[in-house]
């Protein structure tokens, strides 16, 4: 059957590779992987550019090395959103403990605000919108047969139920979040599964690696 993937970068991240030593990972080999007896003919890689820390001030360099070995595969697209850090105020958790306990013993805290921290927060914008947009345009374009998701994110469950029910195209997500995956796409999909250890330990790239600037190898302190 032929095949197109679309992988949510920093979803696939944060539930498989973060803390893991397979963030090297080749995506025609993974997808191959979760998918053996099919066609992987294309696969849409969606992420965005993370900021340099403080304290880790080579993460974005470490990210291009990694976008550097995802352009020697000719069937990936790297399509990106956009990463935004700001100042916000958040209410402290133990504030918020501390009323949701005072709460359940009868007290009444309607009138009672948390205590509130000034923090940096960090979010990525466009990855679950560029995914369901890209999704629903290559089904109405009949681009595959079928489409496997890697992702846990809710807001893409009525992107699937489109292109499985009313355009008649099968559907699968494989999350990375195995101890909290998600119920709605599990009940939408045409098929729902977990990724497992194996599917990331036999699909990373070799190193070093050469494309037409040189050779390059995986970050180190990665």
């Amino acid at each position: 059957m032929k095949v197109w993937i679309y992988v949510d970068g920093f979803n696939l991240y944060n539930g498989a590779l973060r803390g893991k030593p397979y963030k090297w990972l080749d995506l025609l080999k993974f997808s191959e992987s979760l998918l053996p007896n099919d066609d992987i003919e294309h696969i849409k890689y969606f992420t965005a550019l993370v900021d340099s820390r403080v304290n880790d001030p080579e993460q974005p360099y470490r990210q291009m090395t990694y976008w550097r070995a995802l352009r020697t595969l000719d069937c990936v697209d790297n399509i990106q959103g956009r990463f935004l850090s700001k100042r916000a105020w958040m209410p402290e958790a133990a504030s918020v403990e501390q009323l949701k306990a005072e709460a359940e013993a009868g007290i009444d805290v309607t009138k009672a605000k948390p205590n509130m921290v000034e923090v940096f927060r960090s979010e990525e914008k466009g990855t679950d919108v560029n995914l369901a947009a890209h999704l629903i345009h290559d089904a109405h374009l009949d681009r595959f047969e079928a489409a496997l998701i890697v992702s846990n994110g809710s807001d893409l469950q009525e992107s699937i139920r489109i292109v499985k029910e009313e355009v008649g195209k099968i559907v699968g997500v494989y999350t990375p979040h195995r101890e909290r995956s998600n119920v709605e796409l599990r009940n939408t999909a045409s098929f729902f599964r977990e990724i497992k250890r194996i599917h990331l330990r036999n699909s990373q790239f070799t190193s070093p690696l050469t494309d037409a600037k040189g050779t390059f190898e995986t970050p180190r302190n990665w």
